[in-house]
C-alpha cells in the first residue's frame, strides 16, 4: 500500500485499520507541515511575549491559575506526562494502540493544536518502525479526553515508561526507541497537553469495534438464512413489498440479503404447500432486528467519521486572517512577528469531552447485544426438539448416547445474558475528578472497553449457531440449500466437520469465529 499521508481532514475509518492492522506507512502531508507550522509560530509568540494562556504559560485543570516561569515551561510537559501516564490493567491491544496514535498525529496535523511537526513526525516514524506504546486500558473517564491511555503514549515519546515488542513482550521505551533508531522528543510549550487531551483512546478502540460490527451485521444474515432454511422457514416475509411499506435502510437491506440467500434452495422448494402461515420473531423479523442493527451502525459510523477528523485538544488556535503561512518545513518555527501580529487567538474550549462517542458507543453495544440474542434464539430453534421441525434433539446423531449441541446453546445464552449486563450504558454516569473542575465526563473509554467484550461474545454466540445449522444441513441432505447458501455450507465445513458423535467442540467455535472475523462468511453476499 501506498503511504498514507495525514493532513486532519480526510482520514476514513478503513484507512485507520490500514494502519493499525496492516502496518500502512504514514506521512504528514506537506500542505499540513505548513499550517502545522503557522500555528507553532503563534504558541512561540506568547511564550516569548510571557503572556497568560492556558495550559501554555499555565498549569492545567483545576491547577490553571498557576502561572508557569519560561524556564519552567520544559519541565511542565515534563511533569505533565509523567503524572497523565496513570494507567492500570490489561494494556490495549496493539491494533488499538496503532489505531490511538495514527487519531492522535491526525489530530495534530489540523493545524489547531500549536505542537511542532517534529511531534507528529515522531509518531508516524514510531508507526512506520513499529514502536507500540504499552497503553493500560483502564484510567479514562472520558473528559478531559483519554489522559491516561494518551499519557503512556505521550512517555514513549519523550523516552520512558515502556513499550509491546512483537511478542507482546514488555521492553522499555528506551530501549525500544533505540532499536527502532527514532529519537525521543524533548517537549516544548503546549506539546504535552496537546498529545493527552481528547477522545482517542474511546475513539480507536471504537473504530476497530465498529468495523468488526459490520463484518458481524453481514455475517449474521448469512447465517440466519441458513438456521432458517434448515428448520424450514418460508422466505415469504422477505417480500420487498413489506420492506418498502416501512422503508428503514437497515431492514430493507437485510430482507434483500435473505432473499439472495434463499433464492433457489431445494429446502425451500420441498415444503412451499405446507400447511405454516408463518414463523417464528426470530426468524421472521430478521429484517426488522438485523436491519435496525445496521441502521445504528451507520449512524455510529457516521459519528466515528466526524470524530477522526475534529480538533479536540485544548486549548485551540484560530487564525482571524487568511491562510497565509508563517515559514515552512520540519524543523521549529520560531515566530519573527508578536502574537498580535500573527492575527491569532487561543481559545480554551471543550471539545475533548467524549460524550458524542460515548453515547454511539454504548449504542452499538445495545445493538450488538440484540445481533446477539436473536441468533441465541434461532439456536435454540435447531436443537430443542419442540422446535426443531423433526431434526434429532440436539442436533446429535444417535442423541441419548451423544448430547449434541446441548451445552453449546447454553454457552450461546450465557453470551447473550453476559452482553445484557454489559449493554447497560457507560455514558449515562458521571464522576467528580480534579478538584470538582472537571465535574460531568463521559465514561466513554469505558463504553468502548464494554462494546469490545460485546463484539466477541455476538461473534462466538453466531459461531455457534453457524455450526450448529451447517450440522443441521447435514441432516436434511440430500436436499441442498442455494448455491449461497452451500457456499456459505462450505466454508463452515472448510474449518470444521460434521459431527457425527459428540467431541470437544471448543475449537471448531474458535476456527468459525475466526472465519467471521476474517469476513469469509459476509463475503458470501458479494
Amino acid at each position: 500500500m501506498k503511504a498514507l499521508h495525514i493532513n486532519g481532514n480526510d482520514l476514513t475509518l478503513e484507512a485507520a485499520r490500514e494502519v493499525a492492522v496492516e502496518r500502512r506507512a504514514v506521512l504528514l502531508a506537506p500542505d499540513a507541515r505548513d499550517a502545522v507550522n503557522r500555528a507553532r509560530a503563534v504558541v512561540d509568540a506568547l511564550v516569548a511575549e510571557n503572556k497568560l494562556s492556558y495550559a501554555i504559560t499555565t498549569g492545567v485543570g483545576r491547577l490553571s491559575d498557576v502561572r508557569i516561569a519560561g524556564d519552567q515551561i520544559r519541565e511542565l510537559q515534563v511533569n505533565l506526562v509523567r503524572s497523565h501516564a496513570a494507567g492500570v490493567g490489561e494494556p490495549l491491544s496493539t491494533a488499538e494502540t496503532r489505531a490511538m496514535m495514527l487519531l492522535r498525529a491526525n489530530l495534530l496535523s489540523k493545524g489547531h493544536s500549536g505542537v511542532r511537526a517534529i511531534v507528529i513526525d515522531t509518531i508516524c516514524e514510531m508507526l512506520n518502525r513499529g514502536v507500540t506504546p504499552m497503553v493500560p486500558s483502564q484510567g479514562s473517564v472520558g473528559a478531559s479526553g483519554d489522559l491516561a491511555p494518551l499519557g503512556h503514549l505521550a512517555l514513549v515519546l519523550i523516552g520512558e515508561g515502556e513499550c509491546l515488542d512483537e511478542n507482546g513482550v514488555r521492553v522499555p521505551a528506551a530501549e525500544a526507541m533505540r532499536r527502532a533508531q527514532v529519537k525521543p522528543l524533548v517537549l516544548e510549550a503546549k506539546e504535552a497537553v496537546s498529545l493527552i487531551n481528547g477522545t482517542q483512546g474511546m475513539l480507536a478502540v471504537g473504530i476497530l469495534a465498529l468495523l468488526a460490527s459490520e463484518i458481524l451485521v453481514d455475517s449474521a444474515d448469512v447465517i440466519g438464512a441458513l438456521t432458517l432454511d434448515a428448520l424450514r422457514g418460508t422466505d415469504v416475509a422477505f417480500d420487498e413489498r413489506i420492506h418498502k411499506a416501512r422503508p428503514h435502510a437497515g431492514q430493507l437491506k437485510t430482507a434483500a440479503n435473505l432473499c439472495k440467500m434463499l433464492e433457489g434452495s431445494e429446502l425451500r422448494e420441498s415444503h412451499r404447500d405446507c400447511g405454516r402461515v408463518q414463523d417464528a420473531y426470530s426468524l421472521r423479523c430478521m429484517p426488522q432486528v438485523h436491519g435496525a442493527v445496521r441502521d445504528t451502525l451507520a449512524h455510529c459510523r457516521e459519528v466515528m467519521e466526524i470524530e477522526v477528523n475534529s480538533a479536540v485538544d485544548n486549548p485551540l488556535v484560530f487564525f482571524k486572517s487568511g491562510p497565509g503561512h508563517v515559514g515552512t518545513g520540519a524543523s521549529p518555527v520560531r515566530a519573527e512577528r508578536s502574537s498580535a501580529e500573527l492575527e491569532a487567538d487561543v481559545i480554551s474550549g471543550g471539545n475533548f469531552h467524549g460524550q458524542p462517542v460515548a453515547f454511539v458507543l454504548d449504542f452499538l453495544g445495545i445493538a450488538l447485544s440484540a445481533l446477539a440474542g436473536i441468533s441465541e434464539r434461532r439456536l435454540e430453534r435447531l436443537v430443542n426438539p419442540a422446535l426443531n421441525e423433526g431434526l434429532p434433539p440436539f442436533l446429535a446423531a444417535g442423541a441419548g448416547l451423544n448430547s449434541g449441541f446441548m451445552m453449546p446453546q447454553v454457552t450461546a445464552a450465557a453470551l447473550a445474558s453476559e452482553n445484557k449486563v454489559l449493554a447497560h450504558p457507560a455514558s449515562v454516569d458521571s464522576i467528580t475528578t480534579s478538584g470538582n473542575k472537571e465535574d460531568y465526563v463521559s465514561m466513554g473509554m469505558t463504553a468502548s472497553l464494554k462494546l469490545k467484550r460485546i463484539v466477541e461474545n455476538t461473534r462466538n454466540a453466531m459461531a455457534i449457531e453457524a455450526m450448529a445449522a451447517a450440522q443441521a444441513l447435514d441432516f436434511l441432505a440430500p436436499l441442498k440449500p442455494s448455491k449461497h447458501g452451500q457456499a456459505a455450507h462450505a466454508a463452515i465445513r472448510s474449518v470444521c466437520p460434521t459431527m457425527d458423535k459428540d467431541r470437544v467442540m471448543y475449537q471448531d467455535f474458535a476456527r468459525i469465529a475466526e472465519l467471521i472475523a476474517n469476513a469469509k462468511i459476509s463475503a458470501i453476499l458479494d
